[in-house]
């Protein structure tokens, strides 16, 4: 399986970057492929202007050619999982920007929905699982991105997996790249 992954956070070298190449390496274990997309690294542009802006008297808009290029790669690939630490109870405006962009009217949903077989949201969370809990910031995130984003561009399987504890450092980094490894190796079982 080919797996598309994205990773949003303005430092290569930072946590969020490390579990990216963990969920790569585990998915590597499991004989996948992994493409990763460091959306600050290649300067990804998140504005929507108007060559991006949905069509609504048409199904064949043509969109910019940075759009097309990266419709392209979501498109060549039979998996995504998202890499983001969770910043305002949401992901990084970059990754958001680039879901607007990309996974667009007639490409993501409309005429056409995506054909992935899977996808994987992974937010690294500074608190535990018990804030999130407690006003419900565990599910309101959840319905967001599973239900308002992957279930609605037609992923017939999609999750979100949190990464708490990731400002603790030390051995909870350890671990946590550990488990990211873990949910890149068993990413497409049952498929």
């Amino acid at each position: 399986m080919k797996v598309l992954v994205v990773m949003a956070h303005s430092r290569r070298d930072s946590l969020t970057g490390q579990i990216a190449d963990a969920v790569a390496a585990g998915l590597a274990d499991a004989g996948h492929e992994a493409e990763i997309a460091d959306l600050y690294g290649e300067g990804f542009d998140p504005l929507v202007t108007p060559p991006d802006e949905p069509d609504w008297e048409r199904e064949d808009k043509v969109y910019a050619e940075s759009t097309q290029a990266e419709i392209a790669r979501l498109q060549r690939n039979d998996g995504i999982i998202l890499v983001f630490p969770i910043w305002w109870w949401s992901f990084p405006a970059i990754m958001k920007g680039w879901i607007d962009r990309v996974w667009n009217k007639d490409v993501a949903y409309g005429a056409n929905t995506l054909n992935h077989k899977r996808a994987l949201a992974i937010g690294l969370s500074a608190s535990d699982a018990a804030q999130y809990a407690k006003r419900g910031y565990d599910t309101a995130i959840e319905t967001q991105i599973v239900t308002g984003i992957f279930d609605f561009c037609g992923i017939p399987d999609g999750r979100l997996e949190y990464l708490h504890g990731s400002t603790d450092g030390g051995e909870r980094a350890v671990e946590m790249i550990g488990e990211a490894r873990e949910l890149g190796k068993h990413f497409a079982d049952g498929l």
